[in-house]
């Protein structure tokens, strides 16, 4: 069954206004379609139709990722799964994606390509065994990203591919960088309070 999307979901998938739509369906650009309280609403053909995007050439992709290279091993593993899983329900992969880098960072070039491509509407789905495995922090942000550009992410939820290690070094890498800008402010307040260019600065004014 087509995914049905409202005037204001369409006209953003397309990067207009509701009342673009509006007027583009009078003029017989795109049609809506009416329910049965006469609103209107667009299929998912309708819209890949308009931006000239064919279902058969998206594609459906594996995605491991892990944090350091000594964790190639999770890696292997990591995609292992995914393939079984996805064999087992006759689901082609088209592309396999194996990545190395912390979950925190959001400047993976492997990570950052497959947004784009979701953005340019050539993915369908990702497969991932651990919603970590994505992304440590916001995965639902980046759920709804993909939905809105017509992929999904499927998370087969497989614990094992989810060390325990690695959320423990994600987890003081945050309690660092938290440190180090208390730090930081620290720092700052004492410069301020040691300034006496600052100390009468009402009377400069």
């Amino acid at each position: 069954m087509s995914k049905i999307y409202k005037v204001s979901q369409a006209a953003e998938l397309l990067g207009v206004s509701v009342s673009t739509m509006q007027r583009w369906d009078r003029e017989g650009r795109i049609k809506a379609y009416r329910n049965a309280a006469n609103r209107r609403y667009y299929t998912q053909e309708q819209l890949n139709k308009y931006l000239g995007i064919s279902e058969k050439d998206r594609k459906n992709i594996a995605y491991a990722r892990v944090s350091s290279a000594g964790q190639k091993r999770d890696l292997v593993d990591q995609m292992d799964f995914l393939i079984q899983y996805c064999n087992a329900k006759g689901i082609i992969i088209d592309e396999h994606i194996t990545d190395i880098g912390s979950g925190l960072n959001y400047k993976r070039p492997k990570w950052n390509k497959l947004l784009q491509e979701v953005e340019d509407r050539k993915v369908d789905k990702i497969y991932v065994t651990y919603k970590d495995r994505f992304v440590r922090f916001g995965f639902d942000w980046f759920a709804d990203f993909c939905k809105r550009h017509g992929a999904e992410i499927i998370v087969v939820n497989n614990p094992k591919t989810s060390p325990d290690k690695e959320l423990v070094d994600d987890l003081t890498s945050i309690i660092h960088m938290f440190s180090s800008r208390l730090y930081g402010l620290r720092r700052y307040k004492k410069q301020i309070e040691t300034d006496p260019s600052l100390k009468d600065g009402d009377k400069n004014d």
